[in-house]
């Protein structure tokens, strides 16, 4: 079901000042960005249970965790103007300035020229993956976004607004909320490996009182190149240093990666929270479909019928992929 009452065809203008960070599901738990400091040209290939994913370079290199930047910005737009009752659009314009501040990028020329480049990398960076949608399996190619053009340059070239269509994924992760508040702090982690394991916490961790993953898991759900005793020392020099924002970390002696959050973690939006345990129970009423997807499909459907109070989010998320597999059985 698709949300689409404050979704208008003109572009939106990214003009929240102080929007609370944002960041999408989907992205979060499945590992879509680069990890690479260098042009990263390899097609990578991700496979976790019923999901699988295809992520297929430009020339100029496959998007990176950095450039992702540029989403996380344009969602927290989004999901902010959505909040005060403003209507939005995937088409959005945004002051290249104002982008390089909130996410603590460098403001010289360089900023501008690896802004630039980024938007080219994301622009360029193809996924292609199975979804079930409509009680049918398909699969899908789609951009990170779909088009971008500078709007306004200054007289010696740089670019000072531009205007980015986001793809319709990243889009429906909007307006169905499909969505995470992330730290401010965020911004600060310069380590792309840093940045993507607190994704990871946010995502599964989130309010529990803990989590762990076992370092194998943790090394394919990162998304890294290296070999896992590279990986492992980078892990463990991460728990030396322990300044992930929200979230403390410890690898034990069997190679269980944990994870507790340092306080509470503040989410602004009063979405409905499963617990632990219930994407499994999920998938076992719904075999073969792409729980995240369902997900977001519950999320729709609860936004669309008024956002009532659930007594139990977890048995009523599960209810309604049973619902689903029952009317149409993938297999």
């Amino acid at each position: 079901m698709t949300v689409t009452p404050s979704v208008q065809t003109d572009f939106f203008v990214c003009d929240i000042f102080d929007a609370v960070p944002k960041d999408d599901m989907a992205s979060m738990e499945h590992p879509l960005f680069s990890l690479s400091t260098r042009p990263d040209r390899r097609v990578l290939r991700y496979q976790h249970r019923e999901t699988e994913i295809e992520i297929t370079p430009s020339v100029k290199g496959l998007a990176t965790i950095h450039d992702k930047d540029i989403l996380i910005y344009c969602i927290s737009q989004l999901v902010a103007a959505l909040n005060e009752g403003r209507r939005i659009s995937r088409e959005v314009t945004l002051k290249s300035y104002d982008l390089l501040v909130a996410t603590g990028r460098d403001t010289s020329g360089n900023g501008y020229r690896r802004l630039r480049e980024a938007f080219e990398r994301l622009a360029g960076t193809r996924i292609t993956t199975n979804i079930a949608t409509g009680g049918e399996e398909t699969t899908r190619g789609f951009g990170l976004i779909d088009t971008w053009e500078i709007v306004r340059r200054t007289r010696g070239g740089r670019m000072i607004s531009v205007r980015v269509t986001l793809s319709e994924w990243l889009f429906r992760a909007v307006t169905t909320r499909t969505i995470l508040t992330l730290s401010r702090d965020y911004f600060t982690l310069r380590k792309p490996l840093e940045r993507r394991v607190y994704e990871i916490a946010r995502k599964h961790c989130g309010q529990q009182k803990a989590w762990k993953i076992s370092l194998e898991n943790l090394l394919k759900k990162s998304g890294s190149a290296s070999p896992r005793r590279v990986f492992r020392a980078m892990i463990r020099e991460m728990v030396a240093q322990n300044h992930l924002p929200d979230y403390q970390i410890r690898l034990d002696e069997r190679d269980i990666f944990h994870v507790t959050p340092r306080a509470q973690v503040v989410d602004a939006d009063p979405l409905p929270r499963l617990s632990d345990g219930a994407h499994d129970a999920a998938r076992a009423l719904a075999p073969g479909y792409d729980i995240h997807a369902l997900e977001a499909d519950w999320r729709a459907f609860w936004v669309a019928s008024g956002r009532p109070n659930l007594r139990s989010p977890t048995r009523a998320f599960v209810a309604f992929c049973a619902k689903r597999a029952a009317k149409t059985p993938l297999r």
